[in-house]
């Protein structure tokens, strides 16, 4: 008799797939009893380096063996993602290091000389 044969309770815990590889969340719920199945993702047997962003039934929930788990590879519209990419206001002020230096070839004032020194 096999371990595996020995530990087939009827009701699993579902383990936490998000943030996983797509081949490590198939073989994290084969190893568990359970399918994955990918509404976004027709062609999810295929598909190994894709993150796990969603799932259902949630992690530690109790299911029967052989159920199936949801997982979602993308967000969906509204929900969530990297959200506005440029910035918005306030825009900080103009000048920058050009405010604090004097433009190139522009003479430079009679105190700063004195307290650099001869050269």
């Amino acid at each position: 008799m096999t371990p595996r044969t020995l530990d087939r309770t009827p009701e699993v815990r579902v383990p936490r797939l998000v943030g996983l590889m797509a081949v490590d969340a198939r073989e994290s719920a084969r190893a568990r009893g359970l399918y994955l199945e990918a509404p976004d993702r027709p062609d999810f047997h295929l598909t190994v380096v894709e993150y796990v962003v969603r799932q259902y039934p949630q992690p530690g929930a109790e299911v029967p063996r052989d159920s199936l788990v949801h997982v979602w590879f993308d967000f969906g519209e509204g929900d969530g993602g990297g959200g506005v990419r440029e910035p918005r206001g306030p825009v900080p002020p103009g000048g920058g290091l050009q405010r604090e230096l004097d433009e190139p070839g522009a003479a430079v004032p009679r105190a700063a000389t004195a307290t650099l020194g001869p050269p």
